[in-house]
């Protein structure tokens, strides 16, 4: 007779796949610098046929295309993989939609080594970058992120188009702090040809950001601020300001002071956008946003991320009237704030 077992009490599963996290990371990155999801989805479906494309050894390639199956990104039926509809999306480079240059930027040895002495972070509470960390200025990395990061934010960059409903066409000025890559103003000028964007950010990053805009068609109406949003001469009379991924490197004494110097060169109707990680006021849900913590720990002095009842506050503080919430999918939210 068989006997039955008790309830199962926990296992330490998720402690392990945790601390093995980084072999996923590395097999991705491979896989990706293989250009292996590309190869499959044009044909190179059986282990010899990826092993030749890729100019790999069989073996190698076997495991590593396992892997990727083990980890969801590709599937398989006898011998032969295919790739997954997410895999198809995002990672096979044909597609319109692929964000595989992103392994660029979040695998750089300068990030992924920050994380190796968390403890020693806590402990010290000094960044593990030394310095600014990542605020330094003009600090190369940036330019990393602008190379790598545009993929990936395009469907946050049209949710902020439709939110604006930029097609209407309404005469904009646009200041886009922080511009990086330049997405986020690119996105707005080619859905309002009545916008002209002003793009903030290091001379070397603003260099990228102007590429995309003469590629996306929009170079004549994409201006540039070199320098520090909180020196240089930011002008005035904007109907949109766009902070993308910035407030979170700060804490909220310096938040404040930023938001008052951009309430000061709003219109009278204008608005702000933030994109950030906004966690519920627990801090630990959404799991994926909450995390983000964590990194502002390692790379700033000072940076978190912050609920939506801290960013109502500072900007409240700043003399905006109101600011909204608008959750969208993926791990950031947006925020209307209006003058």
């Amino acid at each position: 007779m068989a006997s039955q077992a008790g309830t199962p009490g926990p296992t330490p599963e998720r402690i392990f796949e945790t601390l093995t996290d980084y072999q996923r990371t590395e097999a991705l990155r491979a896989a990706i610098e293989l250009d292996l999801f590309t190869a499959i989805g044009e044909g190179a479906n059986t282990v010899s046929a990826l092993a030749k494309h890729c100019k790999a050894t069989e073996r190698g390639i076997r495991m590593l295309s396992d892997n990727m199956g083990a980890l969801g990104l590709l599937e398989k039926h006898g011998q032969e993989y295919s790739l997954t509809e997410e895999s198809a999306k995002f990672l096979d480079r044909r597609s319109p939609a692929c964000v595989a240059a992103v392994a660029g930027f979040l695998t750089l040895p300068t990030l992924m080594d920050s994380y190796r002495n968390i403890a020693g972070v806590v402990r010290s509470g000094q960044n593990a970058m030394g310095g600014q960390g990542s605020l330094e200025p003009e600090n190369p990395i940036w330019v990393d992120f602008a190379r790598s990061m545009g993929p990936l934010q395009m469907p946050f960059a049209e949710a902020i188009a439709r939110t604006l409903n930029a097609d209407a066409g309404h005469k904009w000025k646009v200041l886009d702090i922080a511009a990086g890559h330049g997405t986020f103003g690119v996105v707005l000028a080619k859905h309002n040809p009545n916008a002209e964007i002003y793009a903030l950010d290091w001379p070397a990053v603003l260099q990228v950001a102007q590429e995309h805009a003469r590629k996306a068609g929009v170079e004549g109406r994409y201006h540039t601020i070199p320098g520090s949003v909180f020196e240089v001469d930011l002008g005035s009379g904007y109907d949109v300001v766009l902070l993308t991924g910035f407030l979170h490197h700060f804490d909220p004494a310096t938040i404040e002071k930023l938001l008052k110097r951009i309430h000061g060169v709003l219109a009278p109707n204008g608005r702000v956008v933030t994109l950030e990680f906004v966690p519920n006021d627990d801090r630990v849900t959404p799991p994926m946003t909450a995390g983000w913590a964590i990194n502002m720990l390692v790379t700033t002095p000072n940076g978190d991320a912050y609920p939506f009842s801290e960013y109502d506050r500072m900007f409240r503080n700043a003399g905006f009237s109101s600011s909204e919430l608008i959750r969208v999918p993926g791990p950031e939210a947006l925020i209307v704030s209006k003058k």
